[in-house]
């Protein structure tokens, strides 16, 4: 018999360092309106977890042992849904208890959501927040594209299918959901809480261009250092970067590249709630990504709507949904390509007084494109599943 409790529980699962995932802290701050959250993740526990289970971030959440990866050579891909090593220890930790809702992260979380599901006393639905289009996440990797992807779009097939509420970063990847396998998708974008700034007042003879993402291959931060040596003095470029897992060898890279310019400077990243506010002190975030996957040519990442909070223009490469609130909102310019001369270009063709007017059209827009609606959409989901009415 299912045990008693005054709360809805909840059991949230990604196969991420919630603490370092600012989509996550947003959807665990609405969950925990709704009752007692327990956190299934790598990292300490985060805001707003009533619990957490700490899966060792030494654990790959995908199959890398001989016997996994000839798994998804052979595209065996049940053998291995449930088989790599996160989600095996991930298993373990969450087992014997009971919840009213789960919440899958990412496609990779789903057939192991769906196991414990399956293992509980009566039905518990299942929330699939799958952020971005699940079978390219990193396509632009050859041994990804060839082992991966298929494994990733089987998880689709098998799981969404029986997964009662799926939502994505916007609506052009849920549209990619909705057409590939027959689902209806809401979007919850990567929007922030709105801030309450104001745009930073200008630098005579400067202007402070800003990027702030993850420091790994394939973010194209060599495109960007390579346009802001293209330009003149009054131009500067402060990075802000997750550094990647590799003992700080592709930073040096970086440092490297930037031929030791006093323009270009490269700082830690800071927490994602800190993050609009040290990014206020700038005038222009810039972002260069060529469009090597499906994801990179649909983006509408979390950084687009940090800068809007930070009150800054925008200088983005092109991609549907960033060019269409930029257009929409007049918050800057699209470069007319991907590459770094492209960028220059587009930097240098903005006057002093385009650089305030796309700083004031930001604050402007700012509520707008805060997380209360994305909030209100999870809200929705939440309620529906918790009542076992139809989202």
């Amino acid at each position: 018999m299912k045990a008693t409790h005054l709360k809805p529980k909840i059991l949230c699962i990604s196969f991420s360092d919630i603490n370092a995932d600012s989509r996550v802290l947003r959807q665990l701050a609405v969950l925990a309106e709704f009752g007692e959250v327990t956190t299934l993740s790598y990292g300490e526990k985060p805001a707003h977890a009533t619990r957490h289970l700490p899966v060792d971030s030494a654990l790959p959440s995908l199959p890398q042992t001989i016997t996994g990866v000839l798994a998804l050579a052979l595209r065996r891909f049940k053998a291995v849904a449930l088989s790599a090593p996160a989600v095996k220890a991930a298993e373990k930790l969450a087992a014997g208890e009971d919840y009213d809702l789960i919440v899958a992260n990412e496609a990779r979380a789903l057939p192991l959501a769906h196991h414990l599901a399956g293992q509980m006393n009566g039905p518990v639905p299942v929330w699939g927040d799958m952020h971005e289009w699940a079978p390219e996440e990193r396509a632009h990797v050859l041994s990804w594209r060839l082992l991966v992807k298929p494994f990733m779009t089987d998880v689709c097939r098998e799981y969404l299918p029986r997964t009662h509420a799926v939502s994505a970063v916007n609506g052009s990847i849920a549209r990619l959901y909705e057409d590939r396998f027959g689902l209806s998708v809401r979007v919850v974008r990567n929007a922030g809480g709105f801030r309450d700034l104001r745009p930073s007042e200008p630098v005579a003879g400067r202007i402070r261009l800003v990027h702030s993402g993850a420091a790994i291959p394939g973010r194209n931060l060599e495109g960007m250092i390579t346009a802001v040596l293209q330009l003149d003095e009054k131009y500067t470029l402060d990075l802000y970067l997750v550094k990647a897992r590799d003992g700080g060898k592709y930073w040096g890279e970086l440092k490297k590249l930037s031929a030791g310019s006093s323009r270009i400077r490269f700082h830690d990243a800071v927490a994602p709630d800190e993050l609009p506010r040290t990014l206020n002190q700038y005038d222009l975030g810039i972002f260069s990504l060529p469009p090597r996957t499906t994801n990179h040519r649909l983006m509408l990442p979390n950084k687009f709507f940090d800068f809007v909070q930070a009150r800054l223009g925008l200088v983005f490469s092109p991609s549907p949904e960033t060019s269409a609130l930029i257009e929409r909102y007049d918050l800057g310019v699209v470069t007319g390509d991907y590459s770094p001369e492209s960028l220059a270009e587009a930097i240098r063709s903005l006057s002093a007084s385009d650089v305030e007017r796309f700083k004031n059209n930001a604050d402007a827009a700012a509520s707008a494109l805060s997380s209360q609606e994305d909030e209100d959409v999870v809200r929705d989901i939440v309620r529906q599943l918790l009542l076992k009415t139809p989202v």
